[in-house]
């Protein structure tokens, strides 16, 4: 499942740092809907093995069929797909890390919009850059970057709980949001700035990446629960 597939978030690594869990607060309800994703993010990969090219071929965004008005119902089930173990396991971290706390703060329902939201506004932000692009592009990670977004407008001076590697060492640390958040927008733009004359390449969707984190920057407070992401912050 790799090779000409177009991926996003495999082993994105902010400068060596994984980010963990939320350091500063524990989310007030058990966030279903974050597990609930991970899980069908888990059983469509299974499906991936299963099928194989075939079926990563035909449930993946192609962008000059989206273009096309063909198959766009790949703008969804692609969201749920991925390009190997690397990639799943890199996405449904950081989905981990920063889901539960913004499914607490918007609440279920609104949190699954949201989410999803985020992956459709970042399909097309990757559709929009290669339009005419036959690599099929796959993978959670446009929607965990709105998730990522949303998450530096509300809890920006949170401690996140991050594995710093550098080299063989390696440690616990504890990270600001807007730090390590900030830095992974950082290097998503400017490697999408410098992906541009490489369109055609496969690698790492960093439009997508890019285009969900504005979305998840700009909508946050339009999904927020009233009166629970005030009290949430204090």
């Amino acid at each position: 499942m790799r090779g000409s597939v177009s991926r996003e978030l495999e082993e994105d690594i902010v400068g060596g740092m994984i980010p963990l869990t939320d350091a500063s607060r524990q989310p007030r309800s058990f966030p279903i809907v974050t597990i609930s994703i991970i899980v069908a993010n888990a059983l469509v990969f299974v499906l991936e093995l299963i099928g194989g090219e075939a079926f990563v071929t035909q449930w993946s965004v192609i962008p000059a069929h989206i273009v096309a008005g063909r198959h766009l119902i790949t703008i969804l089930t692609s969201q749920f797909m991925h390009a190997g173990w690397m990639h799943i396991i890199g996405n449904m971290v950081f989905l981990w890390a920063f889901g539960p706390e913004i499914e607490d703060t918007m609440g279920r329902l609104r949190y699954l919009v949201f989410y999803l939201l985020s992956g459709l506004v970042a399909s097309l932000a990757q559709i929009a850059a290669m339009p005419t692009s036959t690599v099929p592009n796959l993978g959670a990670s446009g929607a965990i970057a709105g998730v990522m977004g949303a998450f530096l407008i509300t809890y920006p001076t949170d401690e996140i709980r991050a594995l710093l590697i550098f080299g063989w060492f390696a440690r616990i640390t504890f990270i600001p949001a807007a730090l390590l958040i900030g830095l992974w927008f950082i290097i998503q733009f400017f490697s999408q700035v410098g992906a541009v004359a490489d369109a055609q390449s496969g690698g790492v969707a960093y439009s997508a990446h890019v285009g969900g984190f504005i979305f998840g920057v700009i909508t946050a407070r339009m999904f927020e629960h009233l009166g629970r992401s005030a009290e949430s912050r204090t």
